[in-house]
């Protein structure tokens, strides 16, 4: 596979529009291929991961030896390095998706009315899927998986630092497929690190169903700016955790902690906590020792700085920031209504969580919180397509239409209605 770094615009739209063309031919070619044969494909690439693992470390090498040289954080490198564990694991993924159900093809309802008519509806692959991410090689795997069993097509891009991984590993996985039959097309991986190339994708409706971007708001935010193609999104993850008056403390400190301190650095990580004021002169001083313990920087409002001196004072910036480091934003608040209104206000509509053992203020919180995803006594680490059972999750999702939080394949899908008649007409 061949990388296309100074090619001109014109040889990158024709190369793409080709792309384009072979994804949607290849999404009409597998839309109604049974189950058997889409999981004979998936195995056949967990195989073939595997028994490449060497050559696939080899070529993340030189991404990891350029990546060194551009100044990538050692977090950044961290999310870039393949070995033989996350090899293996990628194998998992796709095996793990081959036990998953086929949503394709099911049917969601079905009503026969009074002239005899039979309306079934079912669902359907989506079509074409252009998938824009970055940094993680992985990926590349877990979303050509998921796209494929679903029946769509997919056209992979990835980002710059990862071209090399990237590269082999869709090599890898497009050959096992076709070995065992699979069409050409179905799965593709952009081979221009040039930014125009997602310029020219984003305009490709003629060809692409949905974009999925899945990476840094910035990235994000571009793609949706430029795109003539529904894109399915979240720009940032500002999730809360709400402290009842009736929370057990030790039960919110645990939470806190995993939701905060485990993976600062992930989309469903805590940014922001809200005590209640009954709780707060005795709850404070645990949270600040443990924060400090974990070398969390705390900045709070007048109220919460008022128990805890060691706090800097909060902006009203903060708290809508997604800090995605060891920072988190504290506020005292004198009702589970009054918490529910400051994160509808300030939150991103990720993941939100209230801890109580008040079970009339937890139904409140779940059911006025206006996010993907709400949590009674648990931490949001759990918002994750793998943690829900749907397999390797393919992006999670704040908006309302078609998918929301952690997508999976039954999110790759819509529907169509199937009307079967004996010559009915309309008077």
């Amino acid at each position: 596979m061949t990388t296309y770094n100074d090619s001109s615009a014109g040889e990158m739209q024709s190369k793409l529009l080709a792309m384009g063309e072979a994804a949607r031919n290849a999404s009409r070619k597998i839309a109604n291929a049974p189950a058997e044969l889409k999981n004979s494909w998936l195995s056949a690439m967990a195989d073939a991961l595997e028994s490449n693992a060497q050559a696939l470390i080899a070529a993340n090498e030189t991404d990891m030896k350029n990546g060194a040289a551009k100044g990538l954080s050692n977090a950044m490198l961290d999310r870039l390095k393949l070995d033989g564990k996350r090899i293996r694991g990628m194998a998992d993924g796709l095996r793990h998706v081959v036990t998953l159900p086929d949503p394709a093809g099911e049917i969601l309802s079905s009503a026969t009315r009074p002239n005899g008519i039979r309306i079934d509806k079912v669902s359907v692959p989506l079509g074409v899927i252009g998938f824009i991410y970055e940094s993680r090689p992985n990926v590349t795997v877990d979303a050509a998986g998921l796209c494929l069993k679903a029946g769509n097509a997919v056209i992979l891009r990835g980002g710059s630092e990862a071209i090399h991984s990237n590269q082999a590993l869709a090599q890898c996985i497009i050959e096992a497929g076709k070995s065992k039959g699979m069409p050409d097309g179905v799965i593709q991986l952009v081979p221009f690190t040039d930014h125009a190339a997602v310029s020219i994708l984003l305009k490709m409706d003629q060809y692409i169903n949905l974009v999925i971007p899945r990476g840094g708001e910035r990235l994000i935010r571009a793609v949706v700016e430029q795109s003539t193609i529904p894109v399915i999104k979240h720009y940032k993850g500002v999730c809360h955790l709400y402290v009842d008056e009736e929370a057990d403390p030790e039960m919110a400190l645990a939470i806190l902690r995993n939701g905060k301190c485990q993976r600062p650095g992930v989309c469903n990580a805590l940014e922001k906590v809200l005590i209640h004021e009954k709780i707060a002169p005795s709850f404070v001083p645990l949270l600040a020792r443990m924060f400090k313990e974990e070398g969390v920087k705390i900045l709070g409002d007048a109220s919460y700085c008022r128990l805890d001196p060691a706090a800097e004072r909060a902006i009203e910036e903060d708290w809508s920031a997604e800090y995605l480091d060891l920072m988190i934003t504290a506020g005292i608040v004198p009702s589970v209504e009054a918490a529910v209104d400051h994160i509808n206000a300030y939150g991103s509509g990720h993941s939100d969580a209230i801890v109580t053992e008040n079970a009339g203020n937890a139904r409140y919180f779940l059911d006025h919180v206006d996010s993907a995803t709400v949590y009674w006594n648990a931490s949001t680490r759990f918002t994750d397509g793998g943690e829900f059972g749907m397999g390797a999750e393919i992006g999670i999702s704040t908006d309302k239409l078609h998918a929301r939080g952690p997508m999976g394949l039954r999110e790759l899908t819509t529907y169509k209605y199937k009307i079967y008649g004996n010559g009915q007409i309309r008077v």
